[in-house]
């Protein structure tokens, strides 16, 4: 017994002095990420991947849901709700919540599957916290993404870079939320430019759109990384 207890001791003392030598220690952003539905390898890419980025380096804890009719009772436990989903979110409840969660202050980062125009029944989640959004897109191949603006999202992202993924058409809504554009996309056979990266300017929270992250190709390179990493750190409002 007496050596369980100075063994104990031991295991306490070293843990104090860790604490004491990272006084300034952030704490872990904890965030909600949310897949399912067509299309798309949710669970390769998301639950896997994605949640390894940001988990890296203790920046996040993250749980991973494929079922909507969750997020409800885990929203009031979290600070960043990141929506990679193209299954519905049917429930009038949960809908309420994820505005009453983003004017509460907190953020909401909207990947991909997410920016597409999924809802007929839901006109509000595209027009106020999407600030619009896609009906289509480039058949998958490579196109080159640019950083138009300095912002703490792009911060550590080369000016440009090239990948293969499916180039969205996002449109901004005239009548929704304003986006201020950080990235744009364009592909090799084409002269149209599309929103990549962009800030929705919602009055309340903090909302972040990505436009990249169909397979390997984007989940997998720094720049992507990078990018969601900050997306999350900034919608946290860290």
């Amino acid at each position: 017994m007496k050596t369980i207890a100075a063994l104990l001791l031991l295991l306490a003392m070293i843990s104090n002095s860790a604490i004491a030598e990272n006084p300034g220690r952030k704490k872990a952003i904890r965030v909600l990420l949310v897949g399912g539905g067509t299309s798309h390898d949710f669970d390769r890419w998301y639950k896997q991947e994605d949640v390894q980025t940001l988990q890296k380096g203790g920046l996040a804890t993250v749980e991973y849901t494929s079922d909507p009719s969750t997020i409800l009772g885990k929203l009031k436990d979290v600070d960043v709700l990141y929506l990679s989903n193209n299954q519905p979110i049917a429930d009038k409840a949960t809908r309420e919540a994820i505005f009453a969660f983003v004017d509460a202050g907190k953020g909401l980062v909207l990947a991909h599957p997410a920016l597409w125009y999924n809802w007929a029944d839901w006109p509000e989640y595209n027009q106020k916290l999407v600030g619009g959004g896609s009906k289509g897109h480039d058949k998958y191949g490579p196109f080159e993404v640019t950083i138009i603006r300095k912002h703490p999202v792009t911060k550590g992202v080369a000016t440009s870079f090239k990948l293969d993924d499916e180039l969205y058409y996002f449109k901004p809504d005239a009548a929704g939320t304003p986006i201020e554009v950080l990235a744009t996309a364009k592909a090799e056979t084409s002269d149209n430019v599309f929103p990549s990266i962009f800030i929705v300017k919602y009055p309340k929270g903090r909302i972040v759109g990505i436009a990249l992250g169909h397979d390997a190709k984007s989940h997998t390179i720094e720049p992507y990384q990078t990018l969601l990493r900050n997306a999350v750190q900034w919608a946290a409002g860290k």
